[in-house]
């Protein structure tokens, strides 16, 4: 697929992005028409109604079923990234004041040379463009502060909206992984996707289209 690269609201994102450190507490990341910043205790109950329904919660591990639940979830996001291991950010769309959905990070190797992301939406967000500037968001965040060089990605190979997404973006697609994923008692086959630091210092350079498979 093609990928123009470089455009001016991928350049915003990168001057957002403060250089700091984010085990203290994260930085607010702003693109165009959202804001991700660190989860609040009161965007537990934007978070239940946004995730809980079928169709956004299909293809995920459970979420917590109670506002007491997604707080707790929040205090646990808050003290994983004080240990360095993981980054939870909240999607917040402009005009909004509660987070309707998640980017996840968290480390797979020792400081987070390879990083596994996922993300959760609320699904009347879905197809807005909102997704594409928030993971772009995340991304320049794990590569250029947390110094990732490998992120990776699994998404369940019936999840075809979250397979075009990660496609979109310009992530590569790598194997398909037998019954990695138990949801409900079934076990599912999950598509592995990856993107590595040089594809993203290749998309900043502005050199033109990037092609992936």
């Amino acid at each position: 697929m093609n990928l123009q690269t470089a455009t001016p609201e991928l350049r915003s994102i990168e001057q957002a992005v403060v250089s700091r450190d984010w085990r203290l507490s994260l930085p607010t990341l702003r693109a165009k028409d959202v804001t991700l910043r660190e989860l609040q205790l009161s965007d537990a109950p934007s978070l239940l109604a946004m995730l809980t329904t079928e169709e956004v919660s299909r293809f995920i591990s459970p979420p917590p079923t109670t506002i007491a639940g997604f707080e707790r979830f929040i205090e646990w996001t808050h003290r994983e990234r004080a240990a360095g291991t993981y980054v939870c950010f909240g999607i917040v769309p402009a005009g909004y004041e509660q987070a309707v959905g998640l980017f996840q990070v968290r480390q797979l190797t020792a400081s987070f040379e390879t990083a596994e992301w996922g993300f959760a939406m609320g699904s009347g967000f879905w197809g807005t463009g909102l997704f594409v500037e928030s993971a772009r968001a995340v991304i320049a965040f794990a590569f250029d502060t947390i110094g990732s060089h490998r992120l990776e990605a699994r998404s369940s190979v019936q999840n075809g909206r979250g397979n075009g997404a990660l496609q979109k973006l310009g992530a590569t697609r790598e194997a398909v992984l037998r019954s990695s994923f138990l949801r409900n008692g079934l076990y599912h086959d999950q598509i592995l996707w990856s993107i590595v630091a040089s594809d993203w210092r290749g998309w900043k350079q502005d050199a033109g289209p990037v092609t992936r498979h």
